[in-house]
């Protein structure tokens, strides 16, 4: 019988993957901005001499929370998709995580053709620290792969822990 299910309804669905990628955006959203203001009310420094080595501190435990809390919220949003869907809890998470690949794709796309003039960091005059490029360059690729892999395992996880409700029921169902 659960064969007979699986053929029927197996495989991604795309539309649990579309509401699971919606959750995780708005819970990165909110974890996000707490950690900002969070951020915002410890403040960092207050003598010049160790301005520079707190701005690395701060930024070495801004990229871990980054990874962390966007893990956080690509798991709730696979677990999302993986409860929505019976079968393939793992294949819904990934499908969260490839929707959230796509968007930001197609939004960089858009920002690369739309030029710097909707850019509106670009037009404030903003303070900058003195830093080397090439070390926020290399920092910022290592960011960027950890969140690419930190998210879609996490998203795959917990596509896999929301499939379990499925499990539970049917394993419940089938021995009575």
């Amino acid at each position: 019988m659960r064969a007979a299910q699986y053929r029927e309804h197996g495989g991604v669905n795309w539309g649990a993957a579309f509401f699971g990628w919606l959750v995780a955006v708005g819970l990165a959203a909110i974890l996000v901005a707490l950690l900002g203001a969070a951020g915002a009310a410890v403040g960092l420094t207050s003598s010049p001499s160790t301005a520079r080595r707190a701005a690395d501190t701060a930024g070495v435990v801004g990229a871990v929370l980054l990874v962390v809390t966007l893990m956080i919220a690509y798991y709730c949003g696979g677990y999302v998709a993986g409860r929505m869907s019976r079968f393939d809890g793992g294949r819904q998470g990934g499908a969260v995580w490839i929707i959230g690949l796509l968007i930001t794709v197609l939004l960089a796309i858009l920002g690369a053709v739309a030029g710097s003039q909707y850019n509106v960091l670009s037009q404030l005059n903003l303070p900058s620290a003195p830093v080397d490029e090439g070390s926020v360059a290399t920092a910022g690729a290592i960011t960027l792969a950890a969140i690419v892999l930190g998210t879609l395992l996490a998203a795959v996880l917990g596509g896999k822990a929301g499939q379990r409700y499925h499990l539970r029921v049917d394993r419940t169902t089938l021995v009575t």
